[in-house]
């Protein structure tokens, strides 16, 4: 069940938002109800420790720009399974 919510927000960042909303094809209401949905959800997962090999890893590998992961991952599935 949807709820008229009244925000207070800058004018010049409404406009703005208004703008990028229109360019994604969404809706402001959309874009913002996502957002909330993302940030109550990250603050109920659960952070996990790393150990000190898997830390040190992090960031270790850069893919090129034009790397497509599912392309990549369908074809190791393939020749792993066929």
């Amino acid at each position: 069940m949807n709820t008229k919510l009244t925000l207070t927000i800058e004018h010049s960042l409404i406009d703005k938002a208004k703008k990028y909303a229109k360019g994604k094809g969404r809706s402001l209401s959309d874009i913002i109800e996502n957002y909330l949905k993302v940030i109550i959800k990250e603050d109920n997962v659960k952070v996990i420790d790393s150990t000190p090999i898997v830390s040190s890893l992090r960031g270790a590998f850069k893919a090129p720009k034009d790397f497509d992961y599912k392309n990549e991952l369908a074809k190791e599935l393939s020749e792993k399974y066929l």
